[in-house]
């Protein structure tokens, strides 16, 4: 613990606390996700404490007030990071598991496999993301299995790009030559030889592509093509509220406050993971 600077320590227990919300949401929200319980944007507690309510509320029974129908906001947002990152974690998991395997293959193989993989990559990211999301999923279901397997496709080829990169470097260093001397198949040279040597890149690539998923799924949210109502996610939320903003109601901006902090949180763990990890194999070199 000594040796972990301030900057991660505060990243740990931002991302920490924002897991354990979304694991234990039903034990933790104050009520049901979509469980009415007031008027429409009743102010929150705080907002009653600071003196900067609106005339006539002199109490509350509402941690952040409510939402554009009277929902509690505090559970929507506690469910709705609940749904964020519940998505946004196997759709990393599916495009680095895809992206990194497909990566180190083909850059170990070469040859046709190598170029069909790679033009087929550049073909898919020739095409803005959102608009291939938006036109995938406004053929298909919209539900969050789709979603998590959508995201997880098409951010596959950022992390194929980075992981064939790194992988071509690697295959052909000494010791990756002496395992293909030894006669050792494929998936030891990926596993055993290139894929411990390419963990720092990987690592603070995850970091980026978890923080794009959240904001990802978000956006498609906002857009009407993610989680759909009455289940909540935090651009849901802030497409749900985004009019009380004109009456100065911050109902909208606290979702945004919590992408921006899980976002700098989950960058500043990736940030200390890549510095550990290059400062042990210089200590090693």
């Amino acid at each position: 613990m000594k040796n972990i600077p301030v900057s991660a320590m505060i990243g740990l227990f931002l991302t920490a606390l924002y897991f354990l919300t979304a694991l234990f949401a039903p034990l933790i929200a104050p009520y049901g996700v979509a469980e009415v319980v007031g008027d429409v944007w009743e102010p929150s507690k705080v907002e009653i404490l600071l003196g900067i309510a609106p005339e006539g509320f002199t109490e509350s029974d509402y941690w952040l007030g409510t939402d554009n129908i009277g929902r509690d906001l505090l559970s929507r947002m506690i469910y709705g990071g609940r749904t964020t990152i519940f998505i946004a974690t196997p759709a990393t998991i599916i495009s680095f598991t895809t992206g990194s395997i497909l990566g180190f293959v083909a850059a170990v193989l070469g040859g046709w496999f190598d170029q069909v993989m790679s033009r087929f990559v550049d073909l898919i990211m020739s095409i803005p993301t959102l608009i291939f999301a938006l036109v995938v999923l406004s053929v298909m279901p919209v539900t969050i299995p789709m979603l998590i397997i959508v995201m997880g496709l098409l951010d596959a080829t950022r992390v194929y790009r980075l992981a064939r990169a790194v992988a071509v470097d690697i295959s052909v260093m000494d010791y990756v030559e002496a395992a293909r001397l030894r006669g050792e198949k494929l998936a030891w040279i990926v596993f055993r030889e290139i894929l411990p040597n390419a963990l720092s890149p990987l690592v603070a690539e995850m970091g980026l592509r978890f923080i794009f998923a959240v904001l990802f799924v978000s956006t498609l949210s906002f857009l009407g093509l993610g989680v759909q109502p009455p289940e909540a996610d935090w651009g849901g939320i802030v497409k749900e509220n985004k009019d009380g903003i004109i009456y100065g109601i911050p109902a909208a901006l606290i979702p945004a406050f919590a992408i921006a902090t899980l976002a700098i949180s989950v960058n500043l763990v990736a940030d200390w993971v890549l510095n550990r990890t290059t400062s042990l194999k210089g200590g090693r070199g």
